[in-house]
């Protein structure tokens, strides 16, 4: 019953977000300027927690615009109605829904949908991780130097202390990097193989909670800046392939 609500909230989810991008929609901005919040992002909201309480009424939920919705229960959803908002809401289609099941404390389930391009990444805890149920698994890059690498920027600098140094320090060396603007992707693409490493110096649980699963399912490595086990509710992550991962952690803290 988890893994049946967990996709059908994301699937209803990626298709209000296509319906509303062919029409006018509102848009605010949060914190600053351009961390935007749009009509859309508050009703895939309203629309997941919806599904989740026919079916589950005494979950806790956590979601990014709501915030918490706490119960006395030992699963939690955590949901990010619209990763990728600064996207959507120009008409850039790396943008998705990434919806994580919670449970005593370890995540346990994960899916990212991007319903622009048909991509549906679903992971589950010792079962592996998929793309439109295709199994996919990570790539097998050995190097820093000849890996294709993928971050992203805070909106607020003072929350990014030394990532200008740290990219610095890659476009010096001639490495590819990227940045989409959507956590949740950036790790659904190094989980398929298509990104060797990335990194981000901060992040909110909902960013990242089915990402980073989808990406250890996958067979990759993931971890907070300093090489130790990561959780969704630290702000800095690293997740790679597993074998660039050691290397990879020396870079950023050697230049932060």
């Amino acid at each position: 019953m988890l893994r049946n609500t967990l996709i059908k909230a994301a699937k209803e989810s990626g298709k209000l977000m296509k319906e509303y991008s062919t029409r006018q929609f509102t848009i605010d901005s949060k914190d600053s300027i351009n961390n935007l919040v749009t009509e859309v992002d508050h009703a895939s909201e309203k629309l997941i927690i919806g599904i989740i309480r026919e079916q589950f009424p005494d979950h806790y939920i956590l979601t990014e615009e709501s915030g918490d919705l706490p119960k006395n229960s030992n699963t939690k959803w955590i949901i990010d109605p619209i990763d990728g908002t600064v996207n959507f809401a120009n008409g850039i289609p790396i943008c998705c829904v990434s919806i994580a099941v919670e449970q005593d404390g370890e995540v346990i389930m994960g899916v990212v949908y991007n319903p622009f391009i048909n991509e549906f990444f679903y992971a589950e805890k010792g079962k592996g991780a998929f793309l439109n149920d295709g199994p996919i698994q990570v790539s097998s890059k050995k190097s820093v130097s000849n890996s294709c690498l993928v971050t992203g920027f805070p909106y607020k600098y003072s929350e990014g202390q030394g990532m200008l140094e740290t990219f610095s320090s890659f476009i010096k060396q001639g490495i590819p990097i990227r940045r989409l603007g959507s956590a949740a992707i950036d790790l659904c693409w190094v989980a398929c193989g298509r990104f060797d490493g990335y990194y981000e110096f901060f992040l909110n649980p909902w960013d990242s909670a089915a990402g980073f699963l989808i990406v250890q399912e996958a067979g990759g490595r993931v971890t907070d800046f300093q090489g130790n086990a990561y959780s969704p509710y630290q702000e800095k992550i690293i997740a790679t392939n597993g074998l660039i991962h050691d290397e990879l952690v020396g870079w950023i803290n050697n230049t932060k």
